[in-house]
This record gives C-alpha cells, sequence and structure tokens, in this order.
C-alpha cells in the first residue's frame, strides 16, 4: 500500500526524511496563483527538530501548546514541532485584527496550554490584548522567526507511542461548552489507512487543498495524509479560494490534482461565481476523487457542478461523497473510488417522522427527497443506527443516531469525564455491545450504505463551518441590552438548498417603544418601516454575530416578553422555534 510501517507521527516523517530528503512534500500557494514556497521531507524534519528542541527547553512533555499561525508553511512546521517535543499540539484560528476572540480565551483556559507558538505579526498585534486577557498574558509566547534553525542538532527524540496524544481538536468555536477532542498517534494512523484505502492514494496522486489546516478535514485529509502515503500537496489560503473560487479549480488544472475537495458550499459557489468564459480555460480531466462531506451532500449541488463543468473534463464518477467527524479523527465511511455516488429517494413526510419509506421522484405529493448516500463502514470500524432515546439498534426503515466504533474512535473530549462518558462510552441496550460514539448524526443504513438525514444535536453549519447554537445566543444576547438573558434560540433553515441562520430572540418588556413604529422582520408585506430602535437592534444582533463568528444572519425575530419557546425545566427548545418560525406562528414583539 506504499506506506511506512509506524506507530508514530514523529517515526513516519524522520523515515521519509531520511529515505525521501529532497522529496518536495508541501508547495503553498502565496497568492493563491503562481508564486510558490515549497517544503521537502529534510526541510520540514529540521524546522520540527529546531522547534521541538526549543519546545523540549521551555515546557515538559505532554504540556499543550497553542498554535496561531495563518494558513501556510510555518503552521506546519510548527505542529510537527510539537510532535517532535512531545507537546500536544492546540490549533486555533489566528484572532482577527483588533477585534475582541472570547473563543480563544476558552480554548487556553480549558486546554490549559502553557506555551503558544505564532508568528511575528499576530505575536505584535496580542501584544496589547494580553493585559486584558490573563490567560492568554500568562502563557510562554514564542515566535517562530526567532527560532535558530541549529537548535535542531539539540533536539532528542521523545518518548511517545501509539497511544500518545497528539493534538486537540476543538470542534467548534464554543465559548460555552468547549469540548477538545483528544487525538492520538494511533488514532491519526488509523484514520489515515482509511484514507489511503478509500480513495485508493499513490506515491504518483497530487491533491489541492485550500481547506482550514485548524480542523480535521484540512489538517489531516489535507496535510497528513500526503505525508503518510508520499505524494505531493499544493496548499492555499482558504481565504483566496473564498474570494476567487477560481483559483481552486485553476490550481487542478495547472497542478495535474488528482483529489481535491471541500464541503458542498464549496461546489455551489464554484457554479455560481466561475464564469463560461473562465470554464474554458481549465482541464480538470486529472480530478480523480472529488469529495464531499463536512456538512449535509446534496444531489442538486453534485448535478449542478458536473453540467456545469463537464466541458472542461470533469467526470461525475469522480464525485466522492462522504462521512465523518472530529470524534472520529475524521473520515467514518466513503464508497468505492471509480463508482458514482448513490441516490435514494426518500418520502419527506415520512422522514420528518424518523421513517424510511421508499418514494418516487416522479411522484409530487409525496413529497420526495432525494439523499446522496455517505459509503460504508470502513476497515474495522463498525456503524450501527440506535434509537437515541433507548439505545435499541433500530430497524433498517427506521432513522436514528449514527453510532461508531473503531480504532479511529478519539479518546474522548479534554478534561470533561461527564461528556466524555455520554458521547464515547454508549452501549446498545438490547445486545451490551459497546463501546461506541455518539455521533449526534442521524440517519439510516441501506444494504450497508449510510445516509444522512438529520442532526440530533443542535450544530449548525454554515459555509462549511461548524457553530453551536448557544454560542451564537450568548453573543446575540450581549449584543443590546434590549434582549432578555437566556431567552434567544439560533437554528438553521434550508434556503434555495443552502444552510442558512436565522435568530429569534425576546426583547425585555422594561424596554419600551411606541407599538405602531414596530416591525421586527420588515419586507414588502409589512406595511410599515421599522423604528430607528428596532434598526440599531438588527443591526447589532447581525454585526455580533458576525464578528465573533464569522457567520451572517439570514433572518432575525424579535419575540414578545415569555414567548420564546422552552422546556418545563427552562432549557430552549430550538426545534420546536425552527418549526414555529418556518410556519410563522412566533409571537413577534410589536403585535
Amino acid at each position: 500500500m506504499n506506506t511506512v510501517e509506524c506507530s508514530t507521527l514523529v517515526e513516519l516523517l524522520r523515515w521519509r526524511a531520511l529515505h525521501q530528503p529532497d522529496r518536495r512534500v508541501y508547495t503553498f500557494l502565496v497568492d493563491g496563483g503562481t508564486k510558490e514556497i515549497h517544503l521537502t521531507y529534510e526541510e520540514l524534519d529540521r524546522r520540527a527538530r529546531a522547534i521541538g528542541a526549543l519546545l523540549q527547553k521551555q515546557v515538559t512533555a505532554g504540556s499543550r501548546a497553542l498554535l496561531l499561525y495563518p494558513p501556510g508553511l510555518e503552521y506546519i512546521a510548527a505542529f510537527f514541532g510539537c510532535l517532535y517535543a512531545g507537546v500536544i499540539a492546540v490549533p486555533s484560528y489566528p484572532p482577527r485584527l483588533n477585534r475582541p476572540d472570547p473563543r480563544l480565551q476558552t480554548i487556553v483556559a480549558d486546554a490549559q496550554a502553557t506555551v503558544a507558538l505564532t508568528t511575528t505579526p499576530i505575536l505584535s498585534n496580542m501584544e496589547h490584548r494580553l493585559a486584558h486577557a490573563p490567560d492568554l498574558e500568562a502563557l510562554r509566547w514564542l515566535d517562530n522567526g526567532n527560532i535558530a534553525s541549529d537548535l535542531a542538532e539539540e533536539w532528542r527524540d521523545p518518548e511517545i507511542e501509539s497511544d500518545s496524544l497528539a493534538f486537540l481538536q476543538y470542534t467548534s468555536g464554543s465559548t460555552a461548552t468547549p469540548k477538545g477532542v483528544m487525538v492520538s498517534h494511533g488514532n491519526l494512523l488509523h484514520n489515515l489507512a482509511l484514507l489511503h484505502q478509500c480513495f485508493e492514494l499513490t506515491p504518483d496522486s497530487r491533491s489541492v487543498i485550500w481547506l482550514p489546516p485548524y480542523h480535521d478535514m484540512g489538517l489531516i485529509g489535507g496535510l497528513l495524509q500526503p505525508l503518510y502515503v508520499g505524494f505531493p500537496a499544493i496548499l492555499m489560503s482558504p481565504l483566496v479560494f473564498l474570494q476567487r473560487p477560481l483559483r481552486w479549480l485553476q490550481a487542478i488544472s495547472r497542478y495535474k490534482g488528482t483529489v481535491s475537495g471541500g464541503p458542498n458550499f464549496a461546489y455551489d459557489l464554484c457554479v455560481r461565481k466561475i464564469t463560461n468564459e473562465q470554464r474554458a480555460t481549465l482541464d480538470l480531466s486529472s480530478w480523480e476523487s472529488a469529495f464531499n462531506g463536512a456538512e449535509p451532500v446534496r444531489c442538486e449541488t453534485l448535478e449542478r457542478f458536473a453540467l456545469a463543468f463537464e466541458s472542461c473534463g470533469f467526470r461525475r464518477e469522480a464525485f466522492y461523497p462522504c462521512y465523518g467527524l472530529a470524534e472520529a479523527t475524521l473520515i467514518v465511511s466513503g464508497g468505492l473510488k471509480a463508482a458514482p455516488p448513490i441516490l435514494h429517494a426518500v418520502q419527506g413526510e415520512a422522514l420528518e417522522s424518523n421513517q424510511v419509506v421508499a418514494a418516487s421522484v416522479e411522484v409530487e405529493n409525496e413529497g420526495a427527497r432525494t439523499l446522496v448516500g455517505c459509503g460504508q463502514t470502513l476497515g474495522s470500524q463498525k456503524i450501527v443506527i440506535a434509537d437515541p432515546e433507548s439505545f435499541i439498534q433500530c430497524p433498517p426503515d427506521q432513522i436514528g443516531e449514527i453510532w461508531v466504533s473503531g480504532p479511529s474512535v478519539a479518546q474522548g473530549y479534554w478534561n470533561q469525564p461527564e461528556e466524555t462518558e455520554c458521547a464515547f462510552e454508549a452501549y446498545l441496550a438490547d445486545t451490551g455491545e459497546g463501546l461506541f460514539l455518539r455521533t449526534g448524526d442521524l440517519g439510516f443504513l441501506k444494504d450497508g450504505e449510510l445516509f444522512i438525514t438529520g442532526r440530533l444535536k443542535d450544530l449548525i453549519i454554515i459555509d462549511g463551518r461548524n457553530h453551536y447554537p448557544q454560542d451564537i445566543e450568548l453573543t446575540v444576547e450581549q449584543s443590546h441590552p434590549s434582549l432578555r438573558p437566556g431567552c434567544c434560540a439560533a437554528f438553521s433553515v434550508d434556503v434555495e438548498n443552502e444552510e442558512r441562520l436565522v435568530v429569534v430572540a425576546e426583547v425585555d418588556r422594561r424596554y419600551r417603544l411606541a407599538r405602531r413604529q414596530v416591525d421586527s422582520n420588515p419586507g414588502p408585506a409589512s406595511g410599515h418601516r421599522p423604528s430607528p430602535d428596532v434598526k440599531a437592534m438588527l443591526k447589532a444582533i447581525r454585526r455580533a454575530v458576525a464578528e465573533q463568528h464569522g457567520a451572517q444572519v439570514h433572518d432575525v425575530l424579535l419575540l414578545k416578553h415569555g414567548r420564546i419557546l422552552k422546556t418545563s425545566s427552562g432549557k430552549i427548545q430550538r426545534h420546536a422555534c425552527r418549526a414555529g418560525y418556518l410556519a410563522g406562528s412566533l409571537h413577534l414583539w410589536g403585535e
């Protein structure tokens, strides 16, 4: 299978540096175009040893190190530097200039990090913040640009094994309940072997990756997989892709990429933003595996992309829908590389009742919904569908929670024993079989193929990024003094086959305005315009969510005091709020 037998990623990189020192592994496109910088195995190994040696002088093995870098080769070297030191890496998005970042402070506090590695520009930007953030100020800050390369000679091989932790994968920017998934070297190597198997990768493969390197798909699938198999990777910043999606496909065309992909929205973005004239310049005939994951895979998206780019040599058989999550390291299920996506039409009404009933797409009154299969279980892993209440395995025609077991399942949540027991230590009540990871995702198996139907958990995915609703709700509540604490709901709705964010929030009864001036959701049919006060509230909510979470709010509804839907124990009923929003039955403020 063209791989190296090893028990840690340190062993793997050391082997490649010894046997393939001059082979180029990473090429970073600085501007998303033709300006390149490179790393060979030997260069990466030397940089990692230098960083590792410095960390070994500064902190003890097993300490947590925060990584604050823009996408690029410095980030990769720092990540491996942590592994070379036996230090647990904590990747994080770099903070935005001149903006508060409570998410970063929460991650630092939860991980109990003792050191931070970053660049000179980011460190300069951080200095004025440290006085107001004790957790950040207490860190030992190391500037990547000031680490001498000759330190590599002082590096000592760390005493780590397969079960040693490699890094903490924070599943979101959660400010309320942060969860750092504990990923070991063994987890990584097993999942990399699964990726190798299902994508049929060889040293002649070539990947083109724009995905953020701070999370599972970009880090493991984008950065570690090329190292595991020994093929070159072309990298670019996600911002470069988002600003001009053409750059992604141009890179595939120019470098003859064989494997690349991203969340569903990336394919839609290319269809919308790339003109016919630009398509005429592309050659996508080398693209063998176009993976699609990290958010619901939509049949309509696959069809639109295939039709738009078939003239460029793209083959619809190249689509590779798959399913995974950080708690399982990365990939859970995938299909055969050469096989086209498997589609299954079901009755929409039955689906809402957690039942799987086949439908004919020609019969309109069945409300047919076509689901895209995400492949089958891989290797020695196992997938079962369980009732999330009774923990009994579901029959084939019933939707339940997706449970996973196998060597790729991570070690739990850092310093969260109760959350770990709940999510990682599930047993089937009818057979006693376990341990299983409860994914929080809903779906069913048909002839071994996994179909995703929704989420038991309230995770919101906008443009490929995960957002926990409680984080957004807290931001909304703090955005304006008129909003009632603990009385806000954030959820997503489908708008033209894309997931969009909606916020509903109660206005405190002490905040009084003339009712005739109020319109919390103005539109063509409203008949009147919102007052300046309402405009200020709506603007504050949208601005706060955009700044703190990088997400655009599709719609905001302001509710009467006491009208947010809650359980008897006082918990927000987000699903009920969503249903009320779609039905137009929520009690709007001012009506």
